[in-house]
C-alpha cells in the first residue's frame, strides 16, 4: 500500500505535483464547528486516529466528520463567524485555499506532519496536498461537497 509522508516544509510535494493525474482545486467557503484542545488527545476520523496537542483546533463539518488543524495553521485557514471571537470555541468559516489533489485508484496511507498520526484512504478517496507541507485524505463525497476543481 503506498505511503505518502507530509514534509512539514512549505510548497507542494513532488509525490502529488509530479503525478499527471493531479488537479488544482480550491476549497469552498463553509462553516464548521471548532473547539480548541485543552490537553493532548486523539481525534477519531473516518481515516484513523489523529493526535492533537493543546491549542490545536478540532473541527466538525456538516456531515459530522472531524479533523484536527494545528493552532499555527488554523489561524491562516479559518476565520471566526460572529459572535465567535478568534481563538474561542465556536463557528468558523474556511478560507478559499488552493490545493493540489489526486484521486487515488487504490488504498493508500498518509503520515501527517505531526510524525505520528497515520491515516488510511480507500480507492476513490483524494490525497490532498495543502501546499504548506501537510497532506491529508478527503473522502470522495466530502471532496465533491467542499472543493471545486479549477481549470
Amino acid at each position: 500500500m503506498p505511503l505518502f509522508c507530509s514534509s512539514g516544509q512549505r510548497g507542494f510535494s513532488s509525490a502529488v505535483s509530479a503525478d499527471p493525474r493531479h488537479v488544482r482545486a480550491r476549497k469552498l467557503e463553509r462553516e464548521v464547528e471548532v473547539r480548541f484542545a485543552a490537553e493532548a488527545c486523539t481525534v477519531s476520523t473516518p481515516e484513523g486516529l489523529v493526535h492533537a496537542q493543546p491549542g490545536d483546533a478540532i473541527l466538525t463539518g456538516g456531515a459530522g466528520e472531524r479533523w484536527r488543524v494545528s493552532r499555527a495553521k488554523f489561524a491562516k485557514k479559518y476565520r471566526p463567524v460572529p459572535p465567535t471571537r478568534s481563538g474561542e470555541d465556536g463557528r468558523y468559516a474556511s478560507g478559499r485555499d488552493r490545493v493540489l489533489a489526486l484521486q487515488m485508484s487504490e488504498p493508500f496511507e498518509v503520515l501527517l506532519d505531526d510524525g505520528q498520526s497515520r491515516l488510511a484512504g480507500q480507492s476513490g478517496d483524494w490525497l490532498v496536498d495543502y501546499g504548506d507541507g501537510s497532506l491529508g485524505i478527503v473522502a470522495r463525497s466530502i471532496f465533491a461537497a467542499t472543493y471545486e476543481v479549477l481549470p
